[in-house]
Order: structure tokens, then C-alpha cells, then sequence
């Protein structure tokens, strides 16, 4: 049984040092984390990418779990992501799909066999930036310092505004950074930091959840050479799989957001993964259908 890292007990301990209530139980194949989220019209669970079991049956008797568990916590509703496609049959059929939260298709890249059968999956073109880096004055950098992270975030708050998203806050990505599942690493060039890229880690694979990088570092290709490291040390570290964390749905026009670093991360040599998406487990019918009317308010308000 493959368990994602946010189904997992040190996920549970991120929760904890955020300060987040949640729930974390195990049974016979079968485990999740829910976490509890609070909303003016009351209190859902949400189970990002869980959860996650071994077999059809497994994964039954967790989502009657999950259904005992809400009750007992009088929430609205039950929110499941379940970590492979064909799971959504097994859903109750009252199970209404939501908007996804985490991405519903992502992109992997086997680790296994020699060097050489990684190398061959690897661009040409971004290799030979990775292997000129260091002759242009180009750094690679780890680091788990929590002070280090406003390298990550004043990149992202640039990139936000030309995009017209939103970032975590500083103490959230710090928090993270302080888990020992969790590496920054920063790029620099004439000792200025063009780069940015935070990566978790669990026993088989590395997921690359985080990055961004400056005008000067689009030029010098910093997030390509990035990338490639990544990949080497996580194949160094004996990880099974690479995990580049989101891509847009097959048939995205080109206008879509993540078009452009879905085609960056489609020139490596993996394979796409579809998740189910996101569903939500309804408990209290009548609370729920305010709570969505009061979303789509709240939406409207801040347009």
C-alpha cells in the first residue's frame, strides 16, 4: 500500500505544530489522516489525497471510519481525495465531487535502474545547463533553516502578483521547513538568490511541492538546473519516484494556468498519475447546501 505523505504520521505532526486539530487512525489496510476545518455554518473534515488502503475493501471500511468519525465530531461533511482514480467507484453513492483542491493529475518520474536509465529520462537541453552551471557562477544550496524560507516567498509573492494567485504565509512555509521530511534549496548567482524550490521527502519518493524564481533566474534557466538536482539527489537518497506535483487535465487549452510548467515538466521522460479528485461526504444535507451558498457569496463578495 502506497500512503502519500499527507496521509501520513509525520503529516500528523506538521498538523500538530500548526496548530490544526486532527484525527489519525489506522485499521486493517487502511489508513487516514482527517483534519478538521472550520467554517461559520460548522466544522468539516478534510482528508487531502486519502485515504489511503490497500484494496477496494480496505478502502470501504476507511470511509465508514471517516462517516463514524464525522458524526462523532458533528460535522457538515467528510472531504476525501482518494489517492487512485478507480477509488471513486467505491464512494458512497450520495458522494458529490467537488472543486479538486490538491491537483487531480500529476506528473512522475521513475528512479529506478542504473544512472544511465535516469540520465536517458532527463532533457539534453537542461543537462547541459546543470553541467555549464557552476562555470557561469551558478551555486546550488540546501538548507532547513526556517529563517531561510523569505528566499521561497519573496520569490512567490513576485510571481503572484504577475499571476494573480496566492501564496501560503511565512509561518505556514516555515513550519513546514522545520519538518525533517523537508529541504530548501536555493540557487544563487553573483551571490543573489534567483531560486527557489522546497521538497518533501518520504521512504520512496520526493515531492517537489514548492519553487519559483526571478526575471534573472528565468534567463540563466535557474528552475531547469534546479530541477535536475533535485532529481539526482533524490535518486542518490534511494527515493523510487519523483513527484513534480500537479499538471493540468489532458486537453487544457493553452490560455490555462498551468500550461506552462505542465509542458516544462512533460519534457522529462515520466508518466501521468490521475488521483480521483475531490469529494465531498455529505452527513448533514441541509447545513451543507448553506455552506456552499455561503462559499459561492463569499466568492462573489471578493470579486
Amino acid at each position: 500500500m502506497r500512503v502519500p505523505i499527507t496521509q501520513s504520521e509525520e503529516w500528523r505532526k506538521l498538523q500538530d505544530n500548526l496548530g490544526e486539530t486532527n484525527f489519525f487512525k489506522t485499521g486493517n489496510g487502511y489508513q487516514f489522516l482527517a483534519i478538521l476545518k472550520k467554517t461559520p455554518v460548522g466544522n468539516y473534515l478534510y482528508c487531502p489525497y486519502g485515504p489511503a488502503a490497500k484494496d477496494q475493501k480496505s478502502f470501504q471500511e476507511a470511509i465508514e471510519a471517516l462517516q463514524s468519525l464525522g458524526r462523532e465530531q458533528s460535522a457538515i461533511f467528510i472531504r476525501v481525495e482518494p489517492f487512485r482514480a478507480s477509488e471513486a467507484e467505491y464512494l458512497p453513492h450520495t458522494a458529490i465531487k467537488s472543486k479538486d483542491l490538491n491537483p487531480k493529475e500529476t506528473w512522475l518520474l521513475d528512479l529506478t535502474g542504473t544512472d544511465d536509465d535516469l540520465r536517458s529520462k532527463l532533457p539534453s537541453r537542461l543537462l547541459r545547463y546543470y553541467k555549464s552551471a557552476s562555470k557561469k557562477g551558478i551555486t546550488i544550496e540546501t538548507s532547513h533553516d526556517p529563517a531561510d524560507i523569505h528566499y521561497l516567498l519573496d520569490l512567490q509573492k513576485a510571481l503572484a502578483k504577475e499571476k494573480g494567485i496566492s501564496t501560503f504565509s511565512e509561518h505556514y512555509l516555515q513550519t513546514e521547513l522545520k519538518q525533517p521530511f523537508a529541504t530548501l534549496y536555493l540557487i544563487k548567482y553573483d551571490k543573489e538568490v534567483v531560486a527557489a524550490g522546497l521538497v518533501f521527502d518520504d521512504k520512496t519518493t520526493r515531492y517537489n511541492l514548492q519553487g519559483a524564481q526571478s526575471d534573472e533566474g528565468r534567463k540563466l534557466h535557474a528552475t531547469g538546473i534546479l530541477t535536475i538536482q533535485l532529481i539526482l539527489d533524490a535518486k542518490s537518497a534511494g527515493k523510487q519516484i519523483f513527484d513534480f506535483w500537479g499538471i493540468a487535465p489532458e486537453g487544457s487549452p493553452s490560455a490555462h494556468p498551468w500550461a506552462g510548467f505542465t509542458n516544462f515538466k512533460k519534457t522529462f521522460a515520466g508518466y501521468q498519475y490521475d488521483h480521483a479528485g475531490t469529494y465531498d461526504l455529505i452527513l448533514k444535507p441541509a447545513k451543507y447546501k448553506l455552506y456552499k451558498t455561503t462559499r459561492r457569496l463569499h466568492r462573489l463578495l471578493r470579486k
